[in-house]
């Protein structure tokens, strides 16, 4: 029997000082925070890999007159559809910039890079390739004719799309300056360094009648 004098045993009391416990949460906090962050990245990293994009549509165009029925993705230039999808390849694909002009079609009458024109936008318009130059016998148009008359073509990538220019130019102006036709076709390049010819070709092309 425990005599007056002693003390019984009392369980030590557990303290914890302000500054550990502002230590102790604020790691708990920054953990929390990396767990959460990554669990939230986890589930947008594989959200996106399941987003495939949008696939392929329906795409109505008129090509040289005629109706051709695609499904193509929207973001497919009307030089792939016409080279890839339509296989109507006259019309290259040199710099895939719109800066050298190789692809040149006409849509609606006017001159357009078919490399940075969106298929999807020239549907209801008229687009016309250098394949629907030539008449239903055969016949080349008389652009076409001058460029091989005036010899003004050597490795062939850029002549069609200076044909193409050449033709816009002149059903706009059948008889254009000189400098008007270095105007018109001042967005086509030509690296073999045949300019003079196709001026040439151009100037010979004048009074042609509209296509």
């Amino acid at each position: 029997m425990a005599s007056k004098d002693e003390k019984p045993d009392k369980p030590e009391r557990f303290s914890v000082s302000r500054r550990d416990f502002l230590k102790s949460a604020g790691v708990t906090g920054i953990a929390a925070g990396v767990v959460g962050g990554a669990a939230e990245l986890d589930a947008q990293t594989g959200a996106a890999a399941r987003v495939l994009g949008p696939g392929d549509v329906p795409v109505q165009l008129t090509v040289n007159g005629r109706r051709i029925d695609l499904r193509i993705e929207p973001r497919v230039t009307l030089l792939d559809a016409m080279r890839q999808r339509a296989d109507l390849t006259g019309n290259k694909r040199v710099c895939d910039r719109g800066t050298c002009g190789a692809c040149t079609m006409i849509v609606d009458g006017r001159s357009v890079y078919s490399c940075s024109t969106l298929a999807i936008e020239v549907q209801g318009k008229q687009v016309r390739t250098v394949e629907g130059l030539v008449s239903a016998n055969g016949t080349m148009h008389p652009v076409q004719q001058a460029f091989c008359d005036q010899d003004a073509m050597m490795c062939g990538f850029c002549t069609p799309g200076f044909v193409m220019a050449t033709v816009a130019l002149l059903e706009k102006n059948r008889n254009p300056t000189e400098a008007q036709v270095r105007k018109g076709l001042d967005g086509n390049i030509c690296r073999c360094g045949t300019f003079v010819r196709v001026l040439e070709a151009a100037m010979k092309s004048r009074g042609v009648a509209r296509a």
